[in-house]
């Protein structure tokens, strides 16, 4: 099963983490003497440490000079490249792997299929993934999504199908990364304050597929400029989707109907999805080409297509409270993708934003605020920044915590409105991640509904 042989070898894993867990425990397995560093204290990451497996050192509270002993270094994808002992390490010409290079290292699967994109990944992968498994294959779905690959390790052999949703930060410390099929969705401003740049931030997705080969494919959004200009580089033969042209090979809609054409394959189903918003259609077409590239049933495709109810804090419905509805976008987290939230739907909207700033302005929602949101309630760290970028163009109301937030809402929404948590931000100020928001935010809702 080993490409790589770390028997005895000293690895260091950056980060404890999901992924970090996983590393560390895939590294223990393949005879590696694995050491974590974690910036945290012990007292934080309890529960954890019942995950990992026995005889791995872990260090707590920084990183320490330890790290600079090893052989190899796997950082856990969410660790800042810029941290000062990365560059310690990088001076001594120690190799930096991600999670996902460590794992597809070891593993020998019928077809890696990725992913990546700044909006869409999840949903995208999660239909890919139910499209593979209902055509009856072995289909492993990990990555950015769900649990890490390292996890699956021991289940996956010749006949298994590896769909991964791939974040900039796993490709930024991915070497040789090399998907069968590889998938850029779109590109727009997210997570300029880890990459530094816009061009830093396309260069992590380009590794999607630098490795690829002639024979690979690789699709991509002919709508957005930044992907069209990616095809020229890309090594392996190109496939675009678009929901605007109409093209002469490739995914595409055609009046209500989404079609692919690709040398002598042939599909095409009417747009009957049960997922709101323009971008769900971008998202299909997707799936569509990847799916019929890699051989599967047309029967299949549009049934699983036509029945996909979407993944969980991403315009997800809760329920209604007055006659006003309440949808979970927490997975919106940067403007792009409120911007995109916005767009599907046209209801009143009473928009909660706020969260960690990531560095872009907010006044690119300017004209969909000033269009559709009636109320905008601000919380965490961002909320003055999102006033000065949005100011006169609707109401304000400081709920500084999204429990006050909801209260808001509730208080001000009418029979027709729409409450939409789209924050345009990280989560990570006030909640662990975009998950327990979203969870949160549900959790209030609920409560309130019941008790009223």
């Amino acid at each position: 099963m080993n490409k790589i042989t770390l028997k005895n070898k000293k690895v260091g894993v950056i980060g404890f983490a999901k992924s970090g867990v996983a590393a560390a425990n895939l590294l223990k397995s393949l005879g590696a003497k694995v050491f974590i560093s974690e910036v945290n204290q012990k007292h934080e990451c309890i529960d954890r440490l019942a995950n990992l497996k026995k005889d791995i050192a872990v260090e707590f509270g920084g990183h320490s000079d330890k790290l600079l002993d090893m052989d190899l270094i796997i950082k856990s994808p969410g660790v800042h490249p810029d941290i000062e002992i990365l560059k310690k390490i990088n001076k001594k010409n120690i190799p930096v792997w991600s999670e996902l290079e460590l794992s597809l290292n070891v593993v020998k699967p019928k077809k890696i299929i990725t992913v990546t994109g700044t909006n869409g990944k999840t949903t995208t992968t999660t239909l890919l993934g139910d499209i593979f498994k209902k055509s009856g294959q072995k289909t492993i779905v990990a990555g950015n999504i769900g649990s890490p690959l390292a996890d699956h390790i021991n289940i996956i052999d010749g006949k298994t199908n590896i769909i991964l949703e791939i974040s900039s930060y796993q490709l930024e410390d991915s070497l040789k990364f090399h998907p069968d099929i590889s998938c850029i969705l779109n590109i727009t401003e997210d997570h300029l304050e880890h990459h530094h740049s816009m061009a830093n931030y396309i260069k992590a997705k380009e590794k999607i597929f630098q490795s690829q080969v002639k024979n690979d494919y690789c699709i991509l959004n002919y709508d957005d400029k930044i992907c069209r200009v990616l095809a020229k580089k890309a090594p392996s033969k190109v496939i675009f989707f678009s929901r605007k042209k109409v093209l002469k090979q490739g995914a595409y809609l055609l009046k209500d109907k989404m079609v692919f054409v690709f040398g002598s394959k042939r599909f095409g189903m009417p747009v009957c999805l049960n997922i709101p918003g323009p971008h769900n259609i971008e998202n299909a077409l997707a799936c569509i080409a990847i799916a019929c590239i890699a051989g599967i049933k047309s029967q299949v495709i549009k049934k699983v297509i036509s029945g996909f109810k979407g993944v969980e804090h991403r315009l997800e419905f809760i329920t209604e409270i007055n006659g006003a509805s309440y949808i979970n976008d927490s997975k919106s987290t940067n403007v792009d993708s409120t911007k995109v939230a916005l767009e599907s739907f046209n209801r009143p909207i009473w928009l909660i934003m706020g969260g960690r700033d990531k560095g872009f302005p907010y006044t690119p929602l300017q004209r969909l605020v000033k269009e559709k949101v009636k109320g905008i309630f601000l919380i965490g760290e961002s909320a003055e920044k999102i006033r000065h970028d949005l100011e006169g163009i609707t109401m304000f109301f400081d709920s500084h915590t999204l429990l006050e937030a909801v209260k808001g809402a509730v208080k001000h929404s009418k029979p027709g409105d729409m409450v939409l948590l789209s924050p345009a931000c990280a989560s990570f100020d006030q909640f662990r991640n975009f998950e327990d928001r979203g969870t949160q935010f549900k959790s209030f809702v609920n409560k309130i509904k019941n008790e009223g």
